[in-house]
């Protein structure tokens, strides 16, 4: 199983998802082709339903510490409650340009 499906398979299997999402967007950023180490994760679920931000965030990183201890070096989060899904039209955010290792320069 791919880094990416056991992320997904994680949170579905914890969260109930109405929307989930995992990009894998290592292709932009300074490591080989094929890796799995940065990661969009957007989550709409009910579990978010009265959660603060950073509550959200912590169930996340709990579900994923295997992989944030190991293979996965980043992961951007979008976790919402289905009414701020509606609210925001099914929009996140875009992940900004990759400024790290040898990219930093350029």
């Amino acid at each position: 199983m791919t880094i990416q499906a056991n992320i997904e398979a994680k949170i579905t299997d914890a969260l109930q998802p109405e929307y989930l999402e995992v990009a894998n967007e290592s292709h932009m950023h300074n490591v080989p082709p094929g890796s799995e180490s940065h990661f969009k994760v957007t989550v709409v679920t009910t579990e978010f339903d009265g959660k603060m931000l950073v509550a959200r965030h912590r169930i996340l990183n709990q579900l994923l510490k295997d992989e944030l201890n190991g293979p996965v070096h980043a992961l951007s989060l979008n976790t919402l409650t289905p009414e701020e899904w509606q609210e925001k039209n099914g929009e996140v955010r875009k992940s900004p340009p990759c400024l790290g290792g040898s990219k930093a320069g350029k």
